[in-house]
């Protein structure tokens, strides 16, 4: 089994239960994590893009939707209009806070049977793999 296969199935099982559980993907709970953990409460929509590795365009279509179900607000900034930032609301606070929990679950789910140093030691080869990827 390759990184892609082994990346796919994960991501398989892990929107299925938070799409079915929560109605968020797993991008879209990275979304409301990143907007919950910034100093401001609030992101520049080209931060959250550059953030989560999609192109401005994608995120503005990963925000619509998470904006009219109320989980995400536009902020206005009074200085310049071009700038949008968004803020997680206090429903997209309660959705992430309850798909954490889940998220954790299925985690241990997955990685049941693995044992420590094995973890370990993959945890080691993507952190090598992170560092190449930064310079």
């Amino acid at each position: 089994m390759n990184l892609w296969t082994l990346s796919t199935i994960a991501s398989k099982k892990i929107d299925g239960k938070l799409g079915s559980i929560h109605g968020i993907s797993f991008t879209e709970y990275m979304v409301l994590f990143h907007l919950k953990h910034s100093d401001t409460r609030s992101v520049r929509r080209i931060d959250l893009a550059q953030n989560l590795g999609l192109t401005p365009s994608g995120v503005t279509r990963l925000l619509a939707p998470l904006e009219k179900i109320g989980l995400i607000q536009k902020e206005v900034n009074e200085r310049d209009a071009r700038v949008s930032l968004v803020q997680i609301s206090s429903s997209g606070e309660r959705v992430l806070d309850e798909a954490t929990l889940s998220l954790e679950e299925i985690s241990n789910f997955l990685l049941q049977g693995i044992n420590a140093n094995s973890l370990k030691e993959s945890l080691a080869v993507f952190k090598l793999i992170n560092k190449e990827n930064s310079t």
